[in-house]
């Protein structure tokens, strides 16, 4: 810190001036570290969003090992089930983080509602495209298998996202901030 001088007057006497600023934003943040969350990979809505990585990997793992883009639907297919994994994950790490505890200001109930429901509907609407565009492949050859094994596993990862939005919808509804 540096040291503040009085002023000095000729006929006064000697006073000083400090002044202090604050930031207002700065103090809406919690200063605490991140902390594991352990309870919620027990809860319901851990255990699906698990399952969403997980079968949402094999879901585009099974269509980008592929010749995929012969077929254009599965371009839809792949930016679905990339999109949706990508923004999973990062959210599994805002939770286990409880780093959504920290950031009040974001209405975290709302988020994850409209993030569920918008990945139901949209993982529904791939699973449908998959599948639709497996039935009219060839019957032979690894192109097919795979096809048909990720329109299995994307109706899988839309009946979880479905899950998660019952949930999701059910703590906005209560106002559960931790959920």
């Amino acid at each position: 810190k540096e040291a503040v001088e009085p002023a000095k007057m000729e006929d006064g006497p000697r006073s000083h001036t400090v002044i202090t600023t604050s930031s207002s934003y700065l103090e809406n943040f919690s200063t605490s570290t991140l902390a594991y969350d352990k309870q919620f990979i027990h809860t319901a809505p851990g255990i699906l969003v698990f399952a969403e990585i997980v079968l949402g990997l094999l879901v585009w793992t099974l269509i980008a090992g592929t010749e995929y883009f012969r077929v254009p639907a599965f371009g839809w297919v792949m930016f679905v089930a990339v999109f949706y994994w990508v923004l999973t994950v990062f959210l599994l790490i805002i939770y286990l983080t409880r780093a959504h505890s920290r950031i009040p200001q974001v209405p975290w109930r709302t988020v994850g509602l409209c993030f569920n429901g918008s990945a139901f509907v949209l993982y529904f609407i791939a699973a449908v495209v998959d599948a639709v565009s497996v039935k009219a492949a060839p019957r032979s050859g690894y192109n097919f298998n795979s096809w048909a094994a990720s329109s299995f596993f994307a109706f899988l990862v839309a009946l979880c996202y479905g899950g998660n939005t019952y949930f999701s919808f059910r703590s906005w509804r209560a106002g559960d901030e931790d959920n």
